[in-house]
């Protein structure tokens, strides 16, 4: 046996399964450690004590260290030995200047931060007693699973990818039954022999997004200001004195208001008496045609 042969490495087994979860070990270290410090608020420090845990667990599994400094009002993030993503670090940055926003952590990372928009595309997803559910099942051959801010889905890597596809773009506001629909198009097109090797973008449906503008109200005018305050408002008395009603004794101020009332009697009683004649006024009939006498055949 020659040297040039023992020096060869030995060859990688061809019939070997490659690990493909394992994680991406740089073959050196860092030359050095990179950190990033944000500043936060001091109504921020109770709320960073609470979720501290979870960030710092989180932090550990890719190898990043952090430090909440209460004193300084500062969190700082940096690398270590256990680091093999170089770019994990911009996004610990990332993380810490989101948290310094009063940003919650359980919004970071999330398709939907409004928690009532999310329910409503979580309930979209699951459809009226599970039916859109159901039938994503049946389509894709999977087993959906839904529960609180998770979906888990089990089967094939065909189905996974559709479920992915349409879990994520329901978040995002696109209706499940248009992948519904295509799913269904795609599983009678692949019973057929003839359309196997064609494309099949002519037989899809193509949705269109619609925005539906709210109906704008009615501006009210605005009112002319003027650097005058308003007139004041005339009083009882002011009135008697235009009209000289003030100047007369009370016994004809009585008569006077004792007109008045009767008058207005009057008028409520005509008007009374109008409307019940109205029942008694023979309602218009149509006017009738003189019919046409038919002569006798001969």
């Amino acid at each position: 046996m020659s040297d040039d042969q023992a020096q060869q490495p030995p060859a990688a087994d061809a019939d070997k399964p490659v690990n493909k979860n394992k994680k991406y070990r740089r073959p050196k270290r860092f030359t050095g450690e990179v950190l990033f410090a944000r500043l936060f608020p001091k109504y921020r420090e109770t709320y960073l004590r609470e979720i501290w845990p979870m960030v710092t667990a989180a932090l550990d599994k890719v190898g990043v260290a952090c430090v909440l400094d209460l004193i300084e009002g500062s969190i700082t993030v940096k690398t270590t030995r256990k680091t093999y993503d170089p770019f994990i670090i911009l996004k610990a940055r990332d993380l810490i200047k989101l948290l310094s926003r009063s940003v919650p952590y359980n919004q970071i990372g999330g398709l939907v931060r409004n928690k009532e928009r999310f329910v409503k595309r979580r309930q979209r997803l699951i459809g009226p007693n599970g039916n859109t559910l159901k039938a994503i099942e049946l389509l894709t051959g999977c087993y959906v699973l839904v529960q609180g801010n998770t979906v888990s889905v089990m089967g094939a890597h065909k189905g996974l990818k559709e479920v992915r596809r349409l879990v994520i773009d329901c978040m995002k506001n696109i209706h499940p039954i248009c992948h519904i629909k295509e799913l269904m198009i795609k599983r009678e097109l692949a019973k057929d022999e003839n359309l196997k090797n064609e494309s099949w973008d002519r037989f899809l449906p193509k949705f269109k997004k619609k925005n539906v503008k709210p109906q704008k109200k009615p501006k009210a005018k605005a009112k002319e200001r003027t650097p005058f305050p308003p007139a004041q408002t005339p009083r009882k008395i002011d009135l008697q004195i235009e009209s000289g009603e003030y100047f007369l004794s009370k016994s004809e101020r009585d008569s006077i208001a004792m007109e008045k009332k009767k008058e207005k009697q009057t008028e409520n009683t005509l008007k009374r008496q109008e409307e019940r004649n109205q029942a008694f006024v023979a309602p218009r009939e149509p006017a009738r045609t003189a019919a046409k006498r038919k002569e006798p055949a001969d």
